[in-house]
């Protein structure tokens, strides 16, 4: 097995330790999950080479758990565009 040598930031580090003993492992061992991980997670993002592809990925789209209703849009713009005049008043 090979030894690598990194450098964390010492706040990086206590976090990393913490989340490793949550979890039951060392921070070797959290440090090698989590890398895998994200490369398993890279290497799953392909692009579209059809478009069955593409009608595939909105089908698991609509498998998946969400609202029964969509949100009012109209109403949450109205929010942020009034939060921004306030905001912009307020300089």
């Amino acid at each position: 097995m090979a030894r690598v040598q990194i450098v964390i930031p010492d706040a990086d580090r206590a976090r990393f330790v913490r989340q490793a003993r949550r979890e039951g492992l060392t921070l070797s061992a959290w440090l090698r999950a989590a890398a895998r991980e994200r490369l398993e997670n890279r290497q799953r993002v392909k692009p579209f080479e059809s478009p069955e592809d593409v009608m595939e990925f909105f089908r698991a789209c609509d498998a998946l758990e969400g609202p029964d209703v969509e949100p009012d849009w109209s109403g949450r713009l109205r929010v942020i565009n009034e939060s921004r005049g306030n905001k912009a008043a307020g300089t």
